[in-house]
């Protein structure tokens, strides 16, 4: 059937189940081209002449064009979109009186669109009413945080045909879906303004010829797209082959179709109007297009912030997300011109942090001004604002200046006199968390017990030393340290502070950084000064062995939670061992 005809025949389906009505009227005068397709349907008995209704034939005709079913793509996080996305995933989000993802799932069925799979991954567990209420299937994706959509279509891939394949935060003002489609298509629109969209270029017969990022206008991909039978089979064949390389792993889907439009069959651009296709990419978007955002947001961060400031939420505007953390994500915002930064708090830290003990560390950085930016701590839930410094610079770890404006700062906050009944203990810290991990998983930390005995013994050999403890930071990586353009320190993010050891700020300064065995010890000469004695040299070499222990099972707990640690639980694991053989064969050579 050519393509005019399909969309002939179509459109009388479509009116026939009340979808609207034809859009070919017999008795009105279309363009020669369409109405030399409908008297060809009507030749052949596909559309009835004498009551302009689709026949039982035409029915037949458009049977290998039909939609077999739908997979809605739900599985990311949705960073952008700070600070609604913390709270739970973008397609529960509810416009104008109701969820996107609900609002696409009634649409695909009015369509007649039953079979439909969504694939899960962040906060999963809230969409699952989705099951009883509209008979939905579900797909899991546990690697939602690591690799971008092309794993959610992998792992749907048995669930590719003749599919639409959809995200859950489309919001579509009419209903875009049909029983059947042509052609392999994906959804757009013309737009006059630079977006982060795709935009592309087609040949006469609307297929795409070339995709491509960062145009001032043209026509954007925007919304669903409709794969047949063999256009499914293509694209699988691209991922089963990627997964041996996993180029695609951090990609959206559309980049694998961008770089093989010549090794996939023919995929068209369908055009849409103004108006009928919206997707939300940050919450300012959201709040231009559903007013009710601007004055009640049923956000429980947006009250925070509301409380705090004692302002109304439509004040509280521009929010832009910061890189999540190894910890907790935060994003900025702005009240009356000034940026302020919201930390939330990470799964899995309230068993291993005290926020009000964290919120006491701050109150007292900030009197003796190294940490200057603290507004306000919950000791409940964990969240905390703080002040946002737009202008400064992280600390070289291979810049020995910056060390010495580092360590300034350390020996203040060592020497300030303040006491705290609380405070990291590294080792002890360390055997809480294994015992946490082994829970999980009894024979999980065996591998890593002779790498446990030696840290062990090694801290023995620093108890009552004559190093008194004093108030710490406990992570003094360089993201925590804000170097200013008129030359002063800010050290942030007090979860890990308290009373402790102070080997442990130096220690893992060290750790971080990667130094080697003379790298450290001018960096513990710098920080003793007159101080320096050999015991107290090996008490810091010793530190920043079991610090490097500490923070390598912190990250075994991490992942146990779902974190991804990356290289970093590998570099303290390294680090660990190098430092304790090497602290070790001091204390046997004295």
């Amino acid at each position: 059937m050519k393509r005019n005809e399909f969309h002939i025949l179509n459109s009388f389906y479509n009116g026939s189940i009340g979808r609207g009505s034809c859009s070919y009227d017999l008795n009105c005068n279309k363009s020669l081209h369409d109405q030399e397709a409908l008297n060809n349907l009507i030749k052949i008995g596909f559309v009835s002449q004498s009551d302009s209704k689709i026949t039982e034939l035409g029915i037949e005709a458009l049977e290998p064009y039909r939609v077999n079913n739908a997979v809605i793509l739900a599985a990311g996080a949705s960073t952008r979109f700070m600070p609604l996305a913390l709270e739970q995933p973008k397609g529960l989000f509810e416009v104008k009186g109701e969820k996107l993802i609900e609002r696409q799932i009634c649409q695909l069925q009015d369509a007649g669109i039953k079979n439909i799979t969504i694939v899960l991954g962040y906060k999963k567990e809230m969409f699952y009413y989705l099951e009883d209420k509209y008979g939905v299937n579900f797909v899991i994706n546990e690697s939602f945080n690591i690799k971008n959509n092309i794993e959610s279509l992998y792992l749907a891939k048995d669930k590719l045909r003749n599919t639409y394949i959809c995200v859950s935060d489309s919001y579509f003002a009419e209903n875009p879906f049909n029983q059947y489609e042509y052609q392999p298509f994906y959804a757009g629109m013309r737009v006059l303004e630079k977006t982060n969209e795709m935009y592309v270029d087609t040949d006469e017969n609307e297929r795409i010829t070339l995709m491509e990022k960062n145009r001032k206008s043209g026509r954007v991909l925007l919304g669903h797209s409709f794969w047949t039978a063999e256009f499914s089979k293509a694209f699988i064949k691209l991922m089963e082959d990627d997964r041996k390389v996993g180029k695609y792993n951090h990609s959206f889907w559309e980049w694998m179709v961008k770089d093989n439009l010549n090794n996939l069959p023919p995929f068209y651009f369908k055009e849409y109007s103004s108006g009928n296709i919206y997707e939300f990419d940050y919450f300012e978007d959201l709040r231009k297009f559903d007013t009710q955002y601007l004055g009640h947001t049923h956000s429980e961060i947006i009250r925070n912030i509301k409380l705090v400031f004692r302002c109304d939420e439509e004040d509280i505007v521009n929010f832009r997300n910061v890189s999540e953390g190894m910890t907790n994500t935060s994003f900025v915002f702005e009240i009356n011109g000034t940026d302020y930064i919201y930390r939330h708090p990470g799964d899995g830290t309230e068993s291993i942090i005290s926020r009000k003990n964290e919120k006491m560390s701050l109150i007292k950085a900030k009197e003796i001004g190294i940490d200057p930016t603290y507004i306000y701590a919950d000791i409940n839930e964990g969240w905390k604002i703080s002040v946002f410094i737009p202008e400064f610079r992280e600390p070289d770890y291979n810049s020995f200046e910056d060390s010495k404006k580092i360590l300034e700062v350390l020996r203040r906050l060592h020497s300030s006199g303040i006491k705290l009944d609380y405070g990291m203990q590294p080792w002890e810290d360390a055997l809480k968390m294994e015992e946490l991990l082994r829970e999980k998983s009894p024979n999980c930390f065996d591998e890593y017990e002779i790498l446990k005995r030696k840290i062990g013994r090694l801290y023995k050999m620093t108890i009552n030393d004559g190093v008194e403890k004093c108030f710490c930071h406990g992570d003094t990586y360089k993201p925590n340290w804000m170097i200013q353009p008129d030359g002063r320190v800010i050290l942030i993010d007090w979860e890990y502070s308290g009373y402790s050891d102070p080997g442990i700020d130096v220690g893992y300064y060290i750790v971080d950084a990667m130094y080697d065995f003379d790298e450290a010890e001018r960096f513990i000469k710098e920080y003793l000064q007159d101080r320096y004695t050999e015991k107290r040299f090996f008490h810091f070499m010793a530190y920043t062995a079991i610090i490097a222990y500490y923070w390598f099972v912190w990250a075994l707990y991490r992942e146990s939670c779902g974190a991804v640690m990356g290289e970093a639980l590998m570099n303290w694991h390294e680090m660990a061992g190098k430092y304790v053989d090497y602290a070790l064969n001091i204390e046997e050579n004295d």
